[in-house]
């Protein structure tokens, strides 16, 4: 199990590389002098020209990849351009937001889809079978800033249940998850619909396994079969299904952050890029990958430490 962990977390190593070179290559892509947009139409050239030497931008391109690299490598992402604060400090602050925004994603979509795939697996080729198809098919096409907008419409200001904007007073447990309800809803829609089928297919398949025939020949209920034996081994493939899930909602998390007026890291890099802010970009998008990463190594590795089929394959 070791020896498939440290596999599992080399790999992540060479994702976060690559994920760098291709994250520094896009943003200095990007058309337009950062320096000259920064400043506004009316700094001077020798204003603009402090900001690049700054900015590390009269560099060559190569030496300033390499300095980022080493930058990261010693835990610094660098200066935010406008209020000269270190953008790591900038980053933690917006980043718990997001990351409830993205727990409560995933609390809605494990909540609702994996009763709804154990429900279609056991009612299969019924009518409530075909109904969950329907809408777990729904969900998956409703993009999340259509839901966001939608929710906001009907539970916030035609039925005033929930409230519209803003993340809640500042500690205040109640009013933070009141705030939470409906953008967490828009971000984690889809992945019930994703998670319903994936349970459902792979409930389908155990279900037909032969230990559950023989579970079944020694008389066991069929509430005990699905629910005890059959289920631990079909939510396997959710547990994967999740951890990719949690990348789409960190990138759903920019329309719920800005329809709902969320503080974020969405938020955060929609505005820097507006403004050519690329310290604050490559350190969002850096913190953000990471964690990704990591939290897809932990799924792989949870997978393992359930199923040693999957340890067996990398050996």
């Amino acid at each position: 199990m070791i020896r498939y962990a440290l596999k599992r977390l080399w790999l992540g190593a060479i994702i976060i590389s690559v994920a760098m070179m291709m994250m520094f290559a896009m943003v200095y892509l990007i058309p337009g002098d950062p320096a000259s947009v920064a400043l506004g139409p009316r700094a001077t050239p020798e204003m603009m020209e402090a900001l690049r030497v700054r900015m590390g931008l009269d560099q060559p391109v190569w030496r300033q990849f390499l300095h980022f690299y080493g930058a990261v490598l010693r835990g610094d992402l660098g200066t935010e351009v406008l209020s000269n604060r270190p953008v790591l400090d900038v980053v933690m602050e917006q980043l718990p937001f997001t990351l409830a925004l993205v727990v409560g994603g995933i609390t809605w979509s494990v909540a609702l889809g994996i009763p709804l795939g154990c429900i279609a697996a056991v009612r299969r080729g019924g009518f409530v079978d075909q109904v969950i198809g329907v809408l777990s098919v729904a969900m998956i096409a409703v993009p999340s800033f259509v839901v966001a907008i939608y929710s906001l419409l009907v539970f916030a200001v035609a039925l005033q249940w929930l409230p519209a904007i803003g993340a809640g007073e500042p500690g205040d447990l109640a009013s933070r998850l009141q705030h939470l309800i409906l953008p967490s809803l828009a971000v984690g829609l889809g992945w019930i619909g994703y998670i319903s089928r994936m349970v459902r297919a792979s409930m389908l398949e155990t279900l037909e396994a032969s230990h559950i025939r023989t579970a079944r020949a020694f008389g066991l209920t069929e509430h005990r079969i699905v629910y005890t034996y059959a289920l631990r081994i079909a939510v396997l493939p959710t547990i994967t299904l999740l951890g990719v899930g949690i990348g789409h909602m960190l990138s759903s998390s920019v329309f719920a952050e800005i329809v709902f007026a969320r503080p974020g890291i969405g938020k955060l890099v929609y505005e820097a890029i507006s403004v050519r802010n690329y310290p604050i970009v490559s350190g969002a998008v850096l913190v953000t990958t990471v964690f990704f990463v990591l939290v897809n190594v932990a799924a792989d590795i949870l997978v393992g430490l359930l199923d040693p089929r999957v340890r067996s394959s990398f050996n």
